[in-house]
């Protein structure tokens, strides 16, 4: 298998993730290159100036590397376009991310909007599992956790379970007030997002 044909194999990430990268990438105080020029150029001081590795990373030629950063070529095709906003916002402004995310997990927590199927579990009885749209605070400690994941290369399966113990100890049982033995669990995820 070509790596043209693996890219296009490789699994489309889920929404959960998204929606981390997301968050991380609204608490950027300067704007990420947008040029596919200014794009590559920034690419290719991450990458100690080989365009050679670049190339590799981004799945073009070394001259196509080239050909962008000397501003011969300046329109990318979707696909390149994709590739080089995605890798630009990944590596732009690491210290900012790394202090919001030191935060989250420390001190301040994570807010979470979510639409999707929640199910239920109890001692006694509860609702009937439905779609909801929730809103709430998820604590540092499960902050922690869901980052820690995030950073190991967990999947969208690994992370649903934490995020909807999070949701359940925030919403449903207010940090164990309530509810005592409620367990939720959340699937067909309409919409998520985390704000930092």
């Amino acid at each position: 298998m070509s790596d043209h044909e693996q890219q296009q194999a490789a699994p489309r990430r889920g929404k959960v993730l998204e929606a981390l990268e997301r968050a991380e990438r609204k608490v950027f105080t300067r704007p990420a290159p947008k040029s596919a020029k200014a794009q590559m150029k920034f690419l290719l001081t991450r990458a100690k100036g080989s365009t050679t590795a670049l190339a590799e990373r981004l799945g073009v030629s070394r001259r196509t590397v080239e050909r962008y950063r000397a501003g011969k070529l300046t329109t990318p095709q979707k696909r390149l376009q994709a590739v080089l906003v995605e890798e630009t916002e990944s590596e732009w402004q690491p210290q900012v991310r790394a202090q919001a995310r030191a935060q989250a997990s420390t001190s301040r927590g994570m807010m979470v909007e979510v639409t999707a199927y929640f199910g239920f579990t109890c001692t006694g009885s509860s609702d009937d599992g439905r779609e909801r749209q929730i809103t709430t605070d998820i604590s540092p400690f499960y902050v922690k956790q869901i980052l820690a994941l995030q950073e190991a290369g967990a999947t969208e399966e690994d992370l649903h379970p934490i995020v909807a113990e999070a949701i359940t100890e925030s919403y449903f049982t207010e940090w164990g007030t309530r509810a005592d033995g409620l367990r939720a669990d959340f699937t067909a995820v309409s919409k998520i997002s985390f704000r930092f």
